[in-house]
Parts: structure tokens; C-alpha cells; sequence
């Protein structure tokens, strides 16, 4: 069984910066591929940014975070990242991290039913 955590949310200013973790156990996150998802109050669950399994892994951006969002990973240390830049008042969610059910390395599609594996969330709010 694979367990996220993740970590680094909060509150920040518009045009600020924060950083989120999610930290894997149970097994290696090498093979799987991961994403980051948010889900703003009385919104769908969206995938924000997604990247393939491997060390040199392909990366999927939403539009909405394209140049502003990097998604990252650390298969040594079975971490996945997402720097956030610029952050917007339409960017505050609860941003969920998610592995594949399957440890395919590729990146099967953005629905959510893909991700057989979740972390509990982490809130971020952008607001002056």
C-alpha cells in the first residue's frame, strides 16, 4: 500500500509563493505516475499538474498554472512537489496529492478515478 502525506499549505498574498510536498511510504513512487489535484468549495476535483514515473519524467500542466506551477519529484527520497508562483485568489483549493493505481509510469489521463492512491489534502488560500 502506498501512503501521501502532504504538507506546505497555508495562507499567502497574491503574487506569492509557497511550496507543497506530498511524502510517500509503503513502497517506491519510481514506477508510479503522480499528480497534483485541487478542489476549490463547490468545484469539481481538477488535476493541476501531472508527471510520468522515472527520474526524467514528463510533466502535464492545467492552462490555468502553466508557467507559473513546476511540478517536481525525488524518487530517492519518495517525494513529489509542486512549486506554486504567482499564486491567484482563484487558486485557492485543497490541493490533494494522487498516485496511479497502477505502477504504469505513464500518465493514463487526468480523470481522478485513474489514482487508486490519495493524500488527505492541504489547504492553500490566496488572499490579501
Amino acid at each position: 500500500q502506498l501512503h501521501l502525506v502532504e504538507s506546505g499549505g497555508g495562507l499567502v498574498q497574491p503574487g506569492g509563493s509557497l511550496r507543497l510536498s506530498c511524502a510517500a511510504s509503503g513502497r517506491s513512487i519510481s514506477m508510479y505516475a503522480m499528480a497534483w489535484f485541487r478542489q476549490a468549495p463547490g468545484r469539481e476535483r481538477e488535476e493541476v499538474a501531472a508527471i510520468t514515473g522515472w527520474d526524467d519524467g514528463s510533466r502535464v500542466y492545467t492552462d490555468s498554472v502553466k508557467g507559473r506551477f513546476t511540478i517536481s519529484r525525488d524518487n530517492a527520497k519518495n517525494i513529489l512537489s509542486l512549486q506554486m508562483n504567482s499564486l491567484k485568489p482563484e487558486d485557492t483549493a485543497v490541493y490533494y496529492c494522487a498516485a496511479d493505481s497502477e505502477p504504469l509510469g505513464y500518465l493514463r489521463g487526468s480523470d481522478p478515478a485513474d489514482f487508486g492512491f490519495w493524500g488527505q489534502g492541504t489547504r492553500v488560500t490566496v488572499s490579501s
